[in-house]
């Protein structure tokens, strides 16, 4: 790999796959490299890890509710005693809303991707279509260079 390397290739297969996986070297540093080269082509990067995601719907499209941990205050009466239910806005679509209007679109970009079953890969491929101005960079293991290719491999 070239010591400072552009990223053209890589932005440019983001943009035409709409949904990319990747893997990189274990001690870290490229993702980075490679973010900054997305922000600076007009992309915002919204970074979240896959594990505790859930419902992958759900979380980043629908208003859904959460149970925090009670730490002993449990609801009473005719309900559940398991605490109460707060309600989130969906977290992509509400990002998507707040974007700044000169913004290309919006990365989604998932560490740990390795442990998403078929069926929430499958989902994530889908996204784009859904939503045109959203892409996805899956983080899916280790390599000893930085490489990608399309999500629909892995399915």
């Amino acid at each position: 790999m070239a010591l400072l390397t552009t990223g053209k290739s890589f932005i440019r297969d983001v943009e035409t796959q709409a949904a990319v996986a990747v893997r990189m070297p274990l001690e870290g540093g490229f993702e980075g490299r490679y973010e900054r080269r997305l922000k600076a082509s007009g992309y915002e990067i919204l970074k979240l890890t896959a594990r505790g995601l859930g419902d992958l719907s759900a979380y980043l499209t629908d208003v859904h509710g959460i149970r925090p941990p009670h730490l002993g205050k449990k609801t009473i009466g005719n309900q559940a005693a398991v605490g109460y239910t707060y309600f989130i806005p969906p977290l992509l679509t509400y990002r998507l809303e707040t974007m700044a209007p000169q913004a290309k679109g919006m990365v989604l970009w998932l560490i740990e991707g390795h442990i998403l079953s078929r069926q929430e890969i499958a989902y994530l491929v889908n996204l784009p279509s859904q939503e045109p101005r959203v892409k996805l960079v899956v983080e899916m293991g280790g390599e000893r260079y930085f490489s990608w290719e399309p999500l629909t491999n892995f399915l």
